[in-house]
């Protein structure tokens, strides 16, 4: 498994929860093999171990954060009441209806509008911390996105509280345009995700729980078989270069019929690919903010500036103009 930096600002708010019991931190931190008189940003298999210390030691895998803690062992059940769903759009609101019942609040619902699935948090005693927010979309996220053998771009992330201290590291985590002091806590994803099916089985799943939470600090890819080689073939030449699917599969010395049954064994398609690389590289190209709407249609392959137009609001529920305003308050 690869690694990732966790920036030192989450882990403070993962020992707030001892601080709050009159557990000394330092011991739990020396555990897991962090200096508590001095660290920086930690791997996530630190910040793994951390978390299995602390809810062992807290009686709580969501950090006290909630208004019932979440038992040690209540990840692992959560993970079995979803592997057999059969798509993601089952998964999550069976996910959701647990998390709703050992957590009870904040609870959370699954909607859809405009080509947009949300997942939307409320809360009957009031916003809560951001750190909150993210532990939730942690661990749904991290297990969603392992069941279909995929990271799950998100098109926006909003938090009905105020900005932490730590507000940059929130920002650089998700990847997608993050608000804070919203009306309602959500995030947003093209809702075409909620037909993948569920690739992953029982055995597959046990190797998953060993390796949790550190794994779901990942934010998942499928970085391995036949979508990481189509992925890694259309990185390599610029969107308006890109050949077709026979070629991609001649290149794989694959059939096309053969590569498109692989592809969907693994969840995924080559249309699929293509959004996700071009909506990614969309992102970032409104973010530098150098290049006009009509200069990014072209370099992302679209002849028309319409067709990029249609095509990003279809992915992110906003036109790139309304996208690029909304990064500029950041």
């Amino acid at each position: 498994m690869k690694s990732r930096m966790i920036s030192p600002g989450f882990v403070e708010d993962a020992l707030d929860s001892l601080r709050l019991k009159g557990i000394d931190p330092a011991p739990v931190l020396r555990s897991v093999g962090i200096d508590p008189q001095s660290f920086g940003p930690v791997t996530n298999e630190q910040y793994g171990a951390l978390w299995l210390a602390i809810a062992t030691l807290s009686g709580d895998e969501f950090f006290g954060l909630a208004a019932h803690p979440m038992r040690p062992g209540a990840f692992r059940l959560l993970c079995y009441t979803v592997i057999h769903a059969g798509t993601l759009e089952r998964a999550l609101k069976r996910a959701l209806t647990f998390l709703n019942i050992v957590l009870d609040d904040p609870s959370g619902e699954l909607r859809q509008a405009g080509g947009l699935a949300e997942i939307v948090l409320t809360d009957q005693a009031g916003p809560r911390s951001a750190f909150t927010y993210r532990t939730y979309w942690l661990i749904l996220l991290g297990i969603a996105c392992w069941l279909i053998g995929r990271r799950i771009p998100l098109s926006r992330v909003d938090f009905s509280c105020a900005a932490p201290i730590n507000r940059q590291e929130y920002l650089q985590f998700f990847g997608a345009p993050v608000h804070f002091g919203e009306s309602r806590s959500r995030i947003a994803f093209r809702s075409d995700y909620l037909k993948l099916p569920i690739i992953r089985d029982e055995k597959a799943l046990k190797g998953f729980l060993r390796a949790a939470p550190a794994n779901i600090l990942l934010r998942y890819r499928h970085d391995q078989g036949f979508t990481a080689g189509v992925r890694h073939r259309l990185r390599a030449i610029n969107p308006d270069s890109w050949p077709d699917f026979e070629r991609v599969a001649e290149d794989m010395n694959l059939s096309p019929a053969t590569l498109r049954r692989r592809l969907k064994s693994e969840g995924q398609s080559f249309a699929a690919i293509r959004d996700e690389i071009r909506y990614a590289e969309a992102q970032r190209l409104l973010r530098d903010g150098r290049d006009s709407v009509t200069q990014i249609a072209v370099t992302l392959g679209y002849t028309e500036p319409s067709a990029f137009h249609r095509a990003f609001q279809k992915w992110s529920g906003m036109t790139p103009l309304a996208f690029r305003k909304g990064e500029g308050g950041f």
